[in-house]
């Protein structure tokens, strides 16, 4: 097929009537003019020109390559002038995901502002019980809390966040506040299976000591709404992200318990290639960071 640089070096020959005033406007030599309109022919098994000592005139076939040839440079040139404005300007379709609980609750709320502000955008957005795999899934973004992210992809923290422990008033006074990590493995705690949580295996760090204690209890689910719900109705303790049970901490629906305990949880942004390749994806980032600081810690604007 004809590349456009050789397309280039016959639209300059036809303009100019002349394989040396074209390589002069072109930058190169004759002998390098003459190299590609003989390729050219012999890609197109036509003749382009008549040449003689004293002229180069097109022939009828190398009018009708003419044509086509600057139609195809102009869609080169749009296609990547279309791209640089796609670079520049945040438009087109976004795909995000999150996880259940945190992107009905607060991720969902952000892309309905995001739109107001970049009208001009379309977004899908998915909410999964596990990890998404954004590259190979088709997804431009993730939010996600936690911080185990894989190497070959990029992230850029959106806000600091934590998980903690904590359980109804009505249990603690029905089962007695636990003392040390260990004493959990005898109480009925709320196994989540959520995206990057290890099912019934909880890491805490208290200062620089990490401690695992593995946990049971009747009850478990995929969903950390859920979860919370039980812990509200006293069925038992929960690990929860602060933003999730923050509310109901400071309504006392929920004490926290171990508090020297804590698991580190942020709230990411995951993205499968540099945010100056696509302005949508930049602009849904900076808008989110900027979300995420506005907000009080416990998810509330």
């Amino acid at each position: 097929m004809p590349t456009p640089e050789d397309l280039r070096v016959f639209i300059a020959v036809v303009r100019k009537s002349s394989f040396s005033a074209a390589a002069d406007e072109l930058g190169s030599s004759p002998a390098y003019v003459s190299k590609r309109i003989r390729i050219l022919e012999e890609e197109l098994a036509t003749r382009l020109f008549q040449r003689t000592t004293r002229s180069v005139v097109v022939t009828e076939e190398g009018e009708r390559v003419y044509h086509w040839a600057q139609r195809i440079l102009d869609d080169i040139d749009h296609l990547l002038q279309e791209v640089s404005i796609t670079r520049q300007m945040p438009r087109g379709a976004l795909r995000v995901s999150s996880s259940f609980g945190f992107g009905r609750n607060v991720v969902g709320p952000a892309i309905s502002l995001l739109l107001v502000r970049y009208p001009q955008l379309t977004v899908r957005f998915e909410v999964f019980d596990r990890l998404v795999d954004v590259a190979s899934e088709g997804f431009d973004l993730d939010v996600r809390v936690g911080d185990e992210i894989a190497p070959h992809l990029i992230a850029r923290r959106l806000a600091s966040n934590h998980r903690v422990l904590c359980a109804a008033p009505a249990y603690l006074q029905k089962r007695g506040q636990p003392l040390t990590l260990s004493e959990l493995a005898q109480h009925d705690c709320l196994v989540i299976k959520e995206r990057d949580h290890p099912f019934g295996v909880w890491k805490l760090r208290a200062g620089s000591e990490e401690q695992t204690v593995k946990v049971t209890g009747p009850l478990s689910t995929n969903h950390g709404e859920v979860a919370v719900q039980w812990a509200i109705d006293g069925r038992g303790v929960v690990l929860r992200s602060i933003w999730d049970v923050g509310q109901y901490l400071q309504t006392g629906q929920l004490t926290r318990i171990l508090p020297a305990y804590s698991q580190e949880a942020n709230v990411w942004a995951v993205y499968p290639s540099r945010l100056s390749n696509s302005a949508k994806v930049r602009v849904c980032v900076e808008f989110l960071q900027e979300y995420f600081a506005n907000l009080d810690g416990a998810g509330t604007p």
